[in-house]
């Protein structure tokens, strides 16, 4: 079994500001695709976006994460967190109502990650919309679920982290982690 741990859930859940923090604090993290790619879209004027041309995005997305798995194994039998994994790509494809490309099914049951995946549940306290995240609450929270019913589908036990403060996210993750790898 890897020590790949996955963090997914909707935008603007906290994903990201956990990662960091727990990379801060020593621990591998391979980063979100989504934010990076929107970046690099918007700045070469492309159309891989989610507002233009969702399966583009999604592809981009797909080989990001590949390579993030890739990336992971250069750390031997450390544990690596990402912020998303290969199946939030299947759970965004979903979500959008497009169809799951035979690649990226294989990919899903080729790069695989530990059984348990940590789930950042909707928390409209810190929700904030940006240029980059057009979503609203609702559709953070149908994103969410969609995630949550991609990574169980493929044969994942999701997590709930706990809406709380960051350093208690930490350790729970820590904690958890730590079980995992005894």
């Amino acid at each position: 079994m890897k020590n790949y741990f996955v963090i997914t859930g909707g935008p603007g859940s906290g994903k990201t500001t956990l990662a960091e923090a727990l990379q801060a604090q020593g621990m591998i993290c391979m980063p979100e695709a989504g934010r990076a790619i929107i970046r690099d879209q918007m700045a070469i004027a492309g159309t891989a976006l989610p507002w233009a041309d969702r399966a583009s995005f999604a592809e981009q997305m797909l080989g990001w994460e590949m390579r993030s798995h890739h990336e992971a194994g250069r750390h031997g039998k450390a544990p690596v967190v990402f912020d998303r994994g290969i199946i939030d790509v299947i759970g965004y494809l979903r979500h959008c109502g497009l169809p799951v490309p035979g690649h990226a099914a294989r990919a899903a049951s080729l790069f695989r990650y530990h059984p348990f995946v940590f789930v950042a549940p909707p928390w409209p306290a810190i929700y904030v919309q940006d240029a980059e995240r057009r979503q609203d609450a609702d559709e953070a929270a149908a994103t969410c679920r969609a995630m949550e019913d991609a990574y169980r589908a493929h044969g994942y036990s999701p997590i709930a982290l706990p809406l709380a403060p960051v350093a208690a996210r930490i350790a729970f993750v820590r904690d958890h982690v730590a079980r995992w790898q005894a």
